[in-house]
């Protein structure tokens, strides 16, 4: 009994990670697809109004959150687990009405800096003080937004999440497109507002998609646990002080690990086109350089590691209600098997973008420039995947402290890799590209000290190994159907997309030939992991 039950869990997990993956997919086609639409309506000096606004906005946003949506998931999974759902339903209030309060201020922040901003030359063009204006009261709606996400996370349900992301974007893109266009004849910093309206819109339907979600766990919770819901002597004896005071504790740290993101990059704005033209670059060189790293190379890492951002999510609550029950054995395998996915996913994605590297970025963006940076940022998608998950699992575990340390410490070894090696001739902006890729490997490598340290877990050397094999097969057919098949029929798309899906279908054999797909991980994967078990039990590789 007790098995079944585990392997339920896993399967609950694994399954709130392919519903995110689907939906963070979705929601990325869809923002691609709005920004060839309002590029056309706005073009780049009406783009460039709305970029200059959005960062104020994102900034006030993560500020306001304050990594509260995390703590909110860590402590409802606590509480659900050990069967308090009256203080579950306490921690939620308590944090909402802590969310009305920060939501309010920095919507007001952020609605009377604007005229600052542009008076002290923050904001370079006057005409962007429309856009920072329309953007301040989504800064109220987002918070509540993240907040309530948050507490349905804690309850393991990742399908609200994903049907308010995917709601969101849409209205989102429908409003951005319909208001640019509906303004533009009334002026360019119209129609930069009207477009950036457009988050407002994506903000309030979402909150009311998981107004839905709420008041139907409401009706499951009264049908299970009954109406009239009473304390544990834990909930009686913690007052709402001592609630509000561990939310602080657990969110602080997070949200000065998000704020490190975006202070990396202005890092890297002042120090890799500098240090390109100490390189020998010109201006012009060294900025269309940057552009190549920034706007495309981090771009497609970002997008090979969907499924690894999707389960750091999912994993947080899963870790949270082992540790409330105390179930070590639980902690440790799914921390395994979310490392071994991490890697099973990780280094084909690698592969691919490492030997296409130039392919791959004359296709999507007409810049086989940008093919070398792209080829050492295929480096990152690996270590990016085992930073994601190794920061779900330490921030599951209650160590929310650790990982934003550690990105710190990652961000100056980026900063000096960035000032020396991008200095250098030869390497240039793959220096750059190498700074990055050694900003994810140090972070990831300390959380998984860490990891080591707190539940005991290394990572499976022979699992390692076979992944790594079959990365190499895989990397030899990649690289050898790719050339014959552009040699003979002088198709780059074909070969391209030829060699990607036989590449996979290639490294899926090789991995379950050789041992590396486990057939108890196969049969936890939702949808399709207990039809490829049978297919597996057919042809003989699963006993």
């Amino acid at each position: 009994m007790s098995n079944e039950n585990n392997s339920s869990k896993s399967e609950k997990f694994l399954k709130g990670t392919l519903i995110l993956t689907v939906a963070s997919f979705v929601v990325k086609v869809i923002g691609s697809l709005n920004w060839i639409f309002v590029s056309r309506i706005l073009g780049g000096e009406g783009i460039g109004l709305y970029q200059m606004a959005f960062p104020i906005y994102f900034f006030a946003m993560t500020v306001s959150q304050a990594g509260v949506p995390v703590a909110i998931s860590i402590i409802t999974a606590e509480r659900v687990a050990l069967g308090d759902i009256f203080g579950a339903k306490r921690v939620f209030k308590i944090s909402m009405a802590l969310m009305l309060l920060t939501g309010i201020l920095f919507s007001a922040l952020t609605y009377f800096a604007a005229s600052w901003l542009i008076e002290w030359h923050f904001i370079r063009d006057p005409r962007a003080y429309m856009s920072v204006v329309v953007l301040a009261p989504t800064v109220f709606f987002v918070t509540f937004l993240a907040s309530s996400r948050g507490y349905l996370q804690g309850w393991q349900r990742m399908t609200p999440t994903a049907v308010s992301q995917i709601v969101e974007q849409i209205f989102r893109v429908i409003t951005m497109i319909v208001l640019a266009d509906l303004f533009l004849p009334m002026g360019l910093e119209y129609a930069a507002a009207g477009a950036s309206l457009g988050a407002l819109a994506g903000a309030v339907t979402g909150l009311i998609v998981l107004v839905y979600f709420h008041i139907k766990l409401n009706r499951e919770i009264d049908q299970k646990y009954g109406v009239d819901l009473q304390p544990t002597e834990q909930s009686k004896n913690e007052s709402a002080f001592s609630i509000m005071k561990r939310i602080f504790t657990l969110s602080l740290p997070v949200s000065a690990a998000s704020i490190m993101l975006p202070v990396v990059s202005n890092l890297d704005l002042m120090i890799v086109p500098q240090r390109l033209e100490v390189a020998g670059y010109s201006v012009h060189q060294a900025t269309e350089l940057f552009g190549y790293l920034t706007g495309m190379a981090v771009p497609l890492v970002n997008l090979a590691t969907i499924l690894t951002a999707s389960l750091a999510v999912s994993i947080v609550p899963a870790i949270s209600e082992a540790r409330a029950l105390k179930d070590t054995d639980r902690i440790y395998r799914q921390t395994a098997a979310a490392v071994r996915i991490s890697n099973f996913v990780c280094f084909p994605a690698f592969v691919i973008v490492f030997l296409l590297a130039t392919p791959i970025a004359s296709l999507i963006y007409n810049a086989p420039g940008a093919g070398p940076a792209v080829m050492i940022s295929a480096v990152s998608i690996i270590l990016l995947g085992l930073h994601q998950v190794s920061t779900g699992v330490l921030q599951g575990l209650g160590h929310t402290t650790i990982p934003m340390v550690n990105m710190v410490l990652a961000a100056a070894a980026k900063v000096a890799l960035n000032w020396t090696l991008t200095a250098i001739p030869a390497l240039g902006i793959m220096g750059a590209a190498w700074a990055t890729a050694a900003d994810m490997g140090v972070a990831a490598f300390i959380n998984l000290y860490f990891i080591y340290r707190y539940i005991g877990y290394k990572m499976e050397l022979g699992q390692l190994i076979k992944t790594i094999g079959s990365a190499v097969v895989m990397a030899g057919v990649v690289k050898f159907f790719y050339d014959f098949t552009l040699a003979e029929f002088a198709m780059p798309v074909f070969s391209l997309f030829g060699a990607v899906i036989v590449g996979c279908l290639i490294y899926i054999a090789v991995m379950a030939a050789i041992g590396g797909m486990l057939e108890e991980d196969m049969q936890r994967i939702p949808l399709i992991g207990r039809f490829g078990v049978k297919i597996f039990h057919k042809i003989g590789i699963f006993k």
